[in-house]
């Protein structure tokens, strides 16, 4: 079990653009959710960057847009943890909606002291509830993951 609890949103009318789909701007917002609500299930919730001056900073991402998403439909962004190391976490997030994949993404981040802007180890028990939810990474992932 451990997984990341999928993330559900309704398609706004304003994140329609004149194509008549999806833009390409509320993927992305929609894929940063996705983010927040698995670090908050990794134990980075809003009070961690409150409470100890640290957060998770996006450093890479590689989105694959694979159908459109069209007015009114509602979106579901399943997230798996498909790397962990000292300081960084590799997510792929899977977008679906009425059952189809529509847009895929991979966020590395990296866990970083706020204030001072450098990059700091994850406290043990982040790292562990990471490793927990640790999968294999999908053939589909374009990113190779390094240690």
């Amino acid at each position: 079990m451990n997984a990341v609890p999928p993330l559900h949103r309704p398609v706004r009318d304003e994140w329609i653009d004149a194509n008549g789909h999806l833009s390409e701007a509320y993927y992305v917002l929609v894929f940063g959710e996705a983010t927040e609500h698995a670090m908050a299930h990794v134990g980075m919730a809003p009070a961690y960057r409150t409470e100890t001056g640290r957060s998770l900073f996006t450093v890479e991402a590689h989105l694959r847009y694979l159908d459109q998403v069209l007015p009114g439909e509602r979106l579901e962004v399943r997230t798996t943890v498909i790397g962990v190391d000292a300081k960084r976490l590799l997510l792929w997030h899977e977008m679906a909606a009425d059952g189809r994949s529509r847009a895929t993404a991979e966020v590395l981040g990296v866990h970083v002291d706020i204030p001072s802007g450098t990059s700091c180890p994850f406290p043990d028990a982040v790292r562990a509830a990471a490793e927990v939810r640790l999968r294999p990474v999908p053939q589909a992932a374009g990113r190779v993951w390094r240690r």
